[in-house]
């Protein structure tokens, strides 16, 4: 009878933790890149009343007899699946339709990898998240295309050489292409990729030899587990020892699939899902607590055999 007891709690905070996180998939079935989460449960350990025995002679064999002590948390997954795509018409918003991340920097230098492509410019013309993290590229030399840095991706036109001689053009107008390329159109109509020098210096490409120009595009992550990503806030990803070890360069080298600027990914939360399984775990808490007030029910019973 005490059995039935602590299976009742066990299921109820089972499906309290449930619960938990139906209400923060709800909560953000409009966050930009979010990925929602489930609950898998598993069992507690049986205490066995009774072994199992092999058939013998005239008699036929008997099965384990076991009782159950509740249930309990396997794991929290978070489910990659895409989400819908969303138009917004804006350069600097970007959807990944692939399995690959964007790389985004901290203040400090650490790495996350992210689904929401919200970025905006800042007054220094870096590319950056709304919470002002810096959005991670990669420049890579035409000579030596294994050679991969990274770098922040910085779009200004008073700081950009374009011209043939080095002398400084404004553009007006950029666009970020599905392989993660920037694309810039000078004032004389004349475009081209945004390229790097040895030193720093921004150009576009054509006005570089061969072996300068180091074309600039914006850095994507595939890991191979996905899943063994731990989520640290902001739409955040932080890789684990589970995560696998992740590569990190273009879009078009790891084969993560394709840009889109102009688009957002939302959440991949389904409400349908989320309401339905809502019912579920609000009707298993119910009966979870029934057991436990039946098994109060019983053992008052029992107690009241003596008067």
């Amino acid at each position: 009878m005490i059995k039935s007891l602590y299976s009742g709690v066990s299921g109820m905070k089972g499906f309290q933790t449930k619960l938990d996180v139906i209400g923060n998939n709800i909560a953000n079935v409009n966050t930009v890149g979010f990925k929602k989460e489930r609950v898998v449960f598993q069992d507690i350990l049986s205490v066995t009343l009774n072994g199992a025995a092999a058939p013998n002679g005239n008699k036929g064999g008997i099965n384990p007899m076991q009782v159950g002590l509740g249930s309990k948390i396997a794991s929290i997954d978070t489910i990659h699946t895409p989400g819908s795509p969303m138009t917004t018409n804006v350069g600097t918003d970007l959807a990944i339709d692939g399995d690959a991340f964007f790389v985004v920097n901290g203040n400090s230098g650490e790495s996350y990898l992210t689904k929401a492509g919200n970025f905006t410019l800042d007054a220094n013309g870096n590319l950056v998240t709304a919470n002002g993290l810096f959005v991670t590229g990669v420049v890579e030399t035409a000579t030596t295309p294994s050679t991969v840095k990274d770098v922040k991706i910085q779009i200004t036109a008073d700081q950009v050489n374009l011209g043939s001689n080095n002398t400084p053009k404004k553009f007006t107008s950029y666009s970020i292409d599905s392989n993660g390329y920037i694309n810039v159109v000078r004032e004389d109509d004349r475009s081209g990729r945004l390229a790097m020098d040895s030193t720093g210096k921004y150009y576009m490409n054509e006005s570089l030899t061969a072996n300068q120009h180091e074309n600039i595009s914006l850095a994507t992550m595939v890991v191979p587990n996905p899943a063994g990503l731990a989520k640290v806030g902001s739409t955040l990803f932080v890789e684990t020892m589970n995560s696998g070890i992740a590569n990190n360069s273009r879009i078009e080298d790891n084969a993560g699939g394709q840009i889109n600027a102009g688009f957002l990914e939302m959440s991949n939360v389904d409400l349908t899902e989320e309401f339905t399984e809502m019912i579920i775990a609000q009707r298993g808490f119910q009966a979870n607590s029934r057991t436990i007030t039946t098994s109060d029910s019983i053992l008052e019973e029992i107690v009241n055999l003596k008067r």
